[in-house]
């Protein structure tokens, strides 16, 4: 898809480009750069918007290419009727005039971006307590409606507002496709957010979208990944912010999995001081605003792969303040229900354990995800010779269907 700020009569556009007042003898690759910065485009926008490689766009402003009529032809068209392209140097005025029309020239109606970017935090909002699937379909439409809108004209705030909107929906898209399974769909999503959030220069979600990786990599069990894809992520997001939580947060689990315990006790130390004295977010289930409630949840799954006597204190204390939270979250409960009975497979407490993941997997919130960890516990049951673990199974096959690549499972 092409991106463009302003469209521009072809008539008119073309009778500047054949011999009207733009005088290619003084559009040097210094003019070039000059428009482009003017208009506050970047090498990656406009890279985009025309579909020269960066790299050439940056060899014909420092003159290391020559500039040819198709190149000028290119920049005008991306950067619009107001560009500097059009008016002679010398006429300051002139061209300031120019841009402060097209700066506030736009189709878009004034609250219409208002209600898309509201529409990002009501979904996000719902992903904890909406099937994966029905969440999608609402995700759909408003990419959809986006996408359309990028043929509007619109200023150029508004373009960049429109670009990181689409990245959050795509992000959101990319996290379901991973609850559900379904990897080439979340993969194809999370590219897309990725380039939305290059294009928009939006530092939280690219770190969002490496998190969302690691996370990925953590239920396929690729652990080693899912580390390194978490300190990136570190490294991209600013510091102290949600996802900058959420990916130390993650190290820490892919630590614990690798059994280093060292490093996985440093990332929970590491959380724990990012949210002391944090207060509780407006909207604590929104999905991309981390809650400091979450931490113990993390603490306790953590503990749980790491075999910590203290996993079942734990995991019973966030079950607790679950229960007795204002608004259920129901799939928040069945991870917790997962992790104390992991805890009590090492406390040597089969029985427990397993009225624990039966808990877990009537609740009917599983997604295919998380269908590895009630594997994990029912084999830890089976291990220390408890017939509990075919009930769990019997469960889990009577209410969920499995895709076939995950037939292993139970």
């Amino acid at each position: 898809m092409q991106f463009r700020v302003h469209k521009r009569p072809q008539r008119a556009y073309d009778e500047r480009m054949d011999g009207g007042d733009l005088d290619y003898t003084v559009v040097t690759g210094a003019r070039l750069r000059a428009a482009r910065e003017a208009a506050g485009v970047s090498l990656s926008m406009l890279s985009a918007r025309t579909h020269y490689s960066k790299s050439l766009l940056g060899q014909l402003e420092t003159g290391q290419r020559r500039v040819l009529s198709e190149h000028i032809r290119a920049y005008s068209d991306a950067l619009g009727i107001g560009s500097s392209l059009f008016i002679e140097p010398s006429d300051g005025e002139k061209a300031a005039a120019e841009w402060l029309k097209r700066i506030e020239a736009s189709d878009i109606g004034g609250d219409t971006l208002d209600r898309i970017e509201l529409a990002v935090d009501d979904l996000a909002a719902a992903y904890p307590t909406t099937p994966p699937g029905e969440l999608l379909v609402r995700i759909r439409q408003y990419l959809g409606y986006a996408g359309r809108l990028m043929d509007s004209r619109m200023t150029l705030a508004q373009h960049r507002r429109l670009l990181v909107t689409s990245g959050w929906f795509s992000l959101l898209a990319s996290t379901c496709h991973i609850d559900l399974g379904e990897l080439p769909a979340a993969a194809a999503r999370g590219h897309l957010a990725w380039a939305l959030a290059a294009e928009s220069e939006h530092r939280e979600i690219s770190a969002w979208c490496l998190e969302t990786r690691a996370w990925q990599k953590l239920t396929d069990g690729e652990f080693a990944e899912a580390a390194k894809l978490s300190r990136s992520a570190q490294e991209v997001a600013p510091e102290g912010t949600s996802v900058y939580i959420q990916a130390t947060a993650q190290e820490g689990r892919a630590l614990s999995r690798l059994g280093d315990g060292k490093g996985a006790y440093g990332a929970l130390r590491r959380v724990a001081r990012l949210v002391s004295g944090m207060p509780a977010p407006d909207r604590p289930e929104h999905h991309f605003q981390y809650d400091p409630a979450k931490s113990d949840a993390y603490v306790a799954t953590t503990l749980a792969w790491l075999g910590d006597p203290a996993a079942e204190s734990y995991a019973r204390h966030v079950l607790a303040d679950l229960a007795a939270a204002p608004a259920a979250r129901p799939r928040r409960i069945a991870s917790a229900n997962l992790d104390l009975g992991l805890a009590l497979v090492a406390a040597d407490k089969p029985d427990e354990a397993a009225h624990a993941a039966l808990t877990a997997v009537t609740s009917g919130r599983l997604v295919p995800s998380n269908y590895w960890r009630v594997s994990e516990v029912v084999v830890g049951i089976e291990n220390r010779d408890s017939s509990d673990a075919s009930v769990v199974r019997d469960a889990f096959r009577d209410i969920y269907s499995v895709p076939p690549d995950k037939s292993s499972y139970l």
